[in-house]
């Protein structure tokens, strides 16, 4: 893999959003938005160097549009199932998946994804 690829970093809208009670449930797609939009401005703290962000978003957040530097990625059906075909996909780059979900975390490991939890892209 080139040094100058950028890390995938894959983020797990609907668990980074849930993480914080702060009325999320009330706007889904707006909490997303807010979400991609700090993205967008801030970046992946917890990765050094150039990053490709993929936010997946399911449910009500579905139609959520991208922006400069996030990537949006409507799951069809289950988002954590996206989310592995997203890694999967991926190839030889490296790959950090933003999610507490125990069982996501496992999937995606088995596939040589690292593993980071919402608060690497949320205060």
């Amino acid at each position: 893999m080139n040094a100058n690829t950028p890390v995938l970093v894959v983020v797990d809208a609907a668990n980074v959003v849930g993480s914080v009670p702060d009325g999320w449930w009330r706007d889904r797609r707006g909490a997303a938005e807010r979400l991609r939009d700090r993205l967008a401005s801030e970046g992946v703290p917890a990765v050094s160097g150039p990053v490709e962000i993929v936010l997946v978003v399911e449910g009500a957040a579905r139609g959520v549009e991208s922006v400069p530097g996030v990537r949006v990625s409507s799951a069809a059906g289950c988002g954590d199932d996206h989310i592995v075909e997203v890694v999967a996909s991926a190839g030889d780059r490296s790959v950090l998946v933003v999610t507490a979900d125990r069982e996501l975390r496992r999937r995606v490991g088995e596939l040589g994804a690292e593993v980071a939890g919402p608060r690497s892209v949320r205060p």
